[in-house]
C-alpha cells in the first residue's frame, strides 16, 4: 500500500503537488480554527448557562419548597424566568419528592441525588444526557435543602447551546472550504506562473536533446533564485556546447590523423614489398642494382621506424607524463646544436647570436633536457630542410623581461629560405601536416616533427610561435618560462661562448643528422627499376 502511494506521489506534477500541500495545510488550519471556536465558544456558552443557574437557584428552591409545604403541585410566587428551569426535590434517601418540568418530552436522566452526590460535586455545575434519544444533554445544578434534610436540583437544557456551537463550527468549516478551494485557483495560478522558469528549462532541455546545443534559458533578475538558477544552467550550457564542439574537432583530428598515419606506414611498406616481389620474380639482377634495392628497402625501413618512433614520442606526450625537471641554460642547448648543424651542413653560415641584435645570453629554464634538446634538433633540421643549400641560419638566444604575463626566455631559429605561406603557418603544428612545398617525402621528413615540438613546448608551459623573417624567410620561436639559474650554471652562463664552436674545418668527418634519420643522398640517377606505385588513397 505504501509502495503504491509512493508510486502515485511521483507521477504526480511538482506544481500539483505544491498546491495539494498549501491546500490540505489550509484545511488542516481551518479546522484547528473551527475546533478552537468551537471549545471557546462552548466554554462561554456553558458559563452562561451556570450563571443563570446560579442566578435562578435560589428562587426556584424557595418556590419549590413553598409548594411541597402546602401540598401543591404547582410552583408559584417565583419570577417567570425561574419558572423557565427544571426542578425538583429529593428525600435524604435521593427519593424524588416534587419535580417541576419545562413542558418538553425531553427531561433530564437524572441519578438519585443524594448529599453525597451533591458532596462529590462540589455544588459545581454538570452535564447529565436527557431522556429523549434527540436530546443534546442537560446542565445540572444540585445543592441540599434549606427546609430540611434532602437535596434540591435545577436544570437546563443544552439544546440552544450545542446548536448555537455547531451552527459556529460549520460556518466556519464551509466559509475555510470554500476559501481553500478559491486560494487553490488562485495558488495553481501563481505556480503556474511561478514555474514558467522551469518550463523553459524543459523546452531548452528538449531542444539540446534534439540536437540544438545553441539553445538558452531566458534570464531573469540576478537577485531571483530563478535567475541564479537560469545563469548557472545557461554557463553549463555554454560549456557543454564547447565541450562537445572540442569533441567533434578532436575526433575529427583523430580520424585525420589516423588516415594519415595509415597512408604514412603503407607508402613505405608498398615500396618495401614492391622491391621484394620484384626481386623474387628476378626484376633485379645480382650485383650493384641489389645493392641499391636493398639500400631502398633499409632506407624505407628506417623511414618507416621514424615514424612509427614519433608516433609513440606524441603518444607520449599526450598521456602528460611528468616531466624529469631540472635547471636548464637553453645557451648551452642552443651552443651544442649549432656546433651539431655545423658538421651536418658544412656549406652553410648557422650562427649563434642574441635577440635584437644582441650577443647570446643566459637563458635559464626548467624542464626535461633531453626533450628541449629534441626540440633544437627538429627546428634545426626542420631549417635545414626547407631551405635552400647554402642559406644561413641563425639561432637567437636571450630573455624578455614579460610575455603573456611573465618573464620569458626565447630560443629562436631564423632562416632565409623561402618562408612560410600564411595558409600553411595557421596549420604547420598539426600532424602529419606539409606544406605544399615539401610534399616530397624524401625532404619532408614524417610530417610530426613541429607537432612534437608544440606538444613538449606545451608540456613545459611554453609555447611555440611562428613569424616572418625580415627580408624573407621563417623565424620559429621558442618560449619558455624564465627562472633564476643556480651557481653550478652560472660560471658557464656567463659568456656566450661563441668561440668554443668548433669550425667545420675540424672535423673530418660530416654525417647529415635530422629528426627523420640521415638525409639520403639522392644525386645521380638510380639504375633500379621503378618499383610498383602506391595503391591510390580511398
Amino acid at each position: 500500500m505504501f509502495d503504491w502511494f509512493r508510486r502515485t506521489l511521483r507521477r504526480i506534477s511538482l506544481r500539483s503537488k505544491l498546491v495539494a500541500m498549501m491546500a490540505g495545510l489550509m484545511m488542516a488550519g481551518i479546522a484547528a480554527t473551527a475546533w478552537g471556536t468551537a471549545q471557546t465558544t462552548q466554554a462561554a456558552l456553558m458559563e452562561r448557562v451556570d450563571r443563570d443557574l446560579a442566578s435562578s437557584l435560589g428562587e426556584l428552591q424557595t418556590g419549590l419548597e413553598v409548594a411541597l409545604r402546602v401540598g401543591s403541585d404547582r410552583v408559584t410566587g417565583t419570577s417567570p424566568n425561574a419558572l423557565t428551569f427544571f426542578g425538583q426535590l429529593s428525600d435524604a434517601d435521593g427519593e424524588v419528592v416534587l419535580t417541576k418540568g419545562v413542558g418538553t418530552v425531553d427531561q433530564p436522566a437524572l441519578p438519585p441525588i443524594t448529599p453525597e452526590l451533591v458532596n462529590e460535586h462540589g455544588r459545581r455545575p454538570f452535564t447529565v444526557a436527557g431522556t429523549d434519544p434527540a436530546s443534546r444533554g442537560w446542565r445540572v445544578k444540585a445543592v441540599m435543602r434549606t427546609d430540611g434534610p434532602g437535596t434540591m436540583v435545577i436544570a437546563w437544557p443544552l439544546r440552544d447551546t450545542v446548536r448555537t456551537v455547531e451552527q459556529a463550527t460549520a460556518s466556519i468549516l464551509v466559509a475555510g472550504t470554500l476559501a481553500t478551494m478559491v486560494m487553490s485557483l488562485v495558488g495553481y495560478v501563481i505556480t503556474t506562473r511561478a514555474f514558467k522558469p522551469l518550463s523553459d528549462v524543459e523546452r531548452t532541455a528538449a531542444k539540446i536533446a534534439g540536437g540544438d546545443l545553441s539553445s538558452r534559458v531566458p534570464k531573469y533578475p540576478m537577485e531571483t533564485e530563478v535567475g541564479s538558477l537560469s545563469e548557472s544552467l545557461n554557463v553549463m550550457l555554454s560549456r557543454i556546447e564547447s565541450a562537445f564542439k572540442a569533441q567533434q574537432v578532436s575526433e575529427e583530428k583523430m580520424r585525420r590523423f589516423i588516415q594519415d598515419a595509415s597512408h604514412e606506414l603503407r607508402t613505405p611498406l608498398v615500396t618495401i614489398r614492391g622491391y621484394s616481389e620484384l626481386y623474387r620474380h628476378g626484376g633485379i639482377p645480382d650485383g650493384e642494382p641489389l645493392s641499391q634495392a636493398m639500400g631502398r628497402i633499409e632506407s624505407e625501413a628506417k623511414r618507416m621506424t621514424q615514424l612509427v618512433e614519433d608516433l609513440l614520442t606524441l603518444a607520449r606526450l599526450d598521456e602528460e607524463r611528468p616531466l624529469e625537471s631540472q635547471e636548464v641554460d637553453l645557451l648551452i642547448l642552443a651552443h651544442d646544436a649549432v656546433a651539431d648543424a655545423r658538421v651536418s651542413a658544412p656549406d652553410r653560415k648557422i650562427s649563434l647570436v642574441g635577440l635584437d641584435g644582441a650577443p647570446p645570453v643566459s637563458a635559464p629554464t626548467r624542464g626535461d633536457e633531453a626533450k628541449l634538446r629534441q626540440v633544437l634538433v627538429n627546428l634545426m633540421t626542420n631549417a635545414m630542410r626547407y631551405t635552400p643549400e647554402g642559406s644561413p641560419i641563425e639561432v637567437a638566444v636571450g630573455s624578455r623581461p614579460v610575455i603573456e604575463g611573465r618573464d620569458t626566455v626565447v630560443l629562436a631559429i631564423v632562416d632565409h629560405g623561402p618562408g612560410i605561406k600564411p595558409e600553411d603557418a595557421k596549420r604547420i603544428f598539426e600532424r602529419f601536416y606539409r606544406g605544399d612545398e615539401s610534399r616530397d617525402r624524401e625532404t619532408g621528413g614524417t610530417g610530426l616533427g613541429l607537432a612534437i615540438v608544440a606538444a613538449i613546448a606545451k608540456q613545459h608551459d611554453g609555447s611555440v610561435v611562428i613569424s616572418d623573417t625580415p627580408g624573407g624567410g621563417a623565424t620559429l620561436e621558442l618560449r619558455l618560462p624564465r627562472i633564476e639559474l643556480s651557481e653550478m650554471q652560472d660560471s658557464y652562463a656567463e659568456e656566450p661562448h661563441e668561440d668554443e664552436i668548433p669550425d667545420i674545418d675540424e672535423v673530418s668527418d660530416a654525417g647529415a643528422v635530422s629528426d627523420d634519420g640521415p638525409v639520403p643522398d639522392s644525386d645521380g640517377p638510380s639504375a633500379l627499376p621503378a618499383p610498383p606505385p602506391p595503391p591510390p588513397e580511398k
